[in-house]
């Protein structure tokens, strides 16, 4: 049993903070730094339909110049996805602005998207706002914004038991194939944006692409920046905008159960598309790196991917904290070492 801080086993301390759950023991106690809550937490909802493939990729820039121009900041989070149907899905979250704020600055998108003869909004640009004491309060929402939460409906359930709506269908989900790709910052640049919004149309043509933007640190505050440099994640994050998922899968299955057996073949072709709609991205960012916990089970290169220039002095730490491998993860810290002959001390 040890204790992990900036001042005790020091080293150790950094390695859990994005080394990759399990790869260097088991953590029986924390404790967490907390932060003033803003008074305010609000989201936008909405959906774009574009009439034709010319005019989804001038919404797909329109909307990158948007997000640069006005949401790459620490007010604004979530995602954006860009759907194959030619339809962009909004989905952001925002902290310390008003209801009347977030509406004033998307009122230029909502404008560009108006004048056009080429795209509608499918569904209406929704934005809300509620006091931070709320948003965690299930009855708030029953009364304020039903459609926002899923209540658990089998009998006897808590009235506490409740999931976003957006993420129901990852229970149990059988995922066919997971894939995430920090994106840099200066692809939102002009004279790139251009490209980025091709890569995007492209991949779409595959799959749907999701830019999470709670994941990337580009536009963040010099004090969070700080804080996420020392950890043991890829440095990557620390300049990307979004971390691009492109991921997919299926109803429950299980091996052996009537109705709910695993579709070999089905999974199999989603994960081609979505490995295709992943390589257009890879494209632009070929060393961008992928997020240890939302990625490719079969993740080439996954020392560099999740960990970066990070993984020698991760290896480091396992070596001396752990060297016969006790504990071990799939693509974890030092899991190269482990072989069908069992495991090779790392080297020194």
């Amino acid at each position: 049993m040890r204790i992990a801080n900036a001042c005790t086993h020091a080293d150790l301390f950094w390695a859990i903070k994005g080394g990759g759950g399990g790869s260097l023991g088991v953590l029986t106690r924390v404790t967490l730094r907390t932060h003033a809550l803003p008074a305010v937490f609000g989201a936008v909802f909405g959906k774009v339909q574009a009439g034709s493939d010319a005019a989804y990729r001038e919404l797909v820039a329109a909307t990158l110049r948007f997000y640069g121009a006005s949401l790459c900041n620490p007010h604004w989070g979530e995602k954006l996805i860009f759907e194959g149907n030619n339809t962009l899905q909004i989905s952001m979250v925002f902290q310390g602005l008003s209801k009347e704020q977030a509406e004033s600055l998307w009122a230029p998108f909502v404008q560009w998207v108006q004048a056009r003869q080429d795209c509608r909004f499918n569904e209406a640009l929704r934005v809300f706002a509620l006091p931070v004491r709320h948003f965690w309060d299930a009855d708030y929402f029953r009364r304020h914004l039903p459609d926002v939460l899923q209540n658990d409906e089998r009998p006897g359930a808590s009235p506490d038991h409740v999931v976003w709506a957006g993420d129901k269908e990852e229970a149990g989900w059988h995922i066919h194939s997971y894939q995430s790709l920090w994106l840099p910052r200066q692809l939102l640049d002009e004279h790139a944006l251009s490209t980025l919004a091709g890569a995007l149309f492209a991949a779409s043509r595959h799959w749907g692409v999701q830019l999470h933007f709670n994941k990337g640190m580009a536009g963040a505050s010099p004090a969070t920046l700080a804080a996420c440099r020392d950890t043991a994640t890829n440095p990557n994050m620390l300049g990307a905008f979004a971390l691009a998922i492109v991921a997919g899968g299926g109803a429950p299955a299980y091996p052996g159960m009537p109705g709910r057996t695993p579709k070999a073949a089905e999974a199999r072709a989603d994960a081609q598309r979505i490995g295709q709609a992943m390589a257009e991205l890879k494209r632009l960012a070929p060393d961008g790196g992928a997020y240890v916990s939302e990625s490719d089970f079969f993740q080439p290169d996954w020392q560099d991917a999740y960990w970066g220039s990070n993984y020698a002095r991760l290896a480091a730490v396992k070596r001396q904290y752990d060297p016969h491998g006790l504990f071990f993860v799939h693509h974890g810290v030092g899991s190269e070492a482990w072989s069908a002959d069992g495991f090779t001390p790392l080297p020194s």
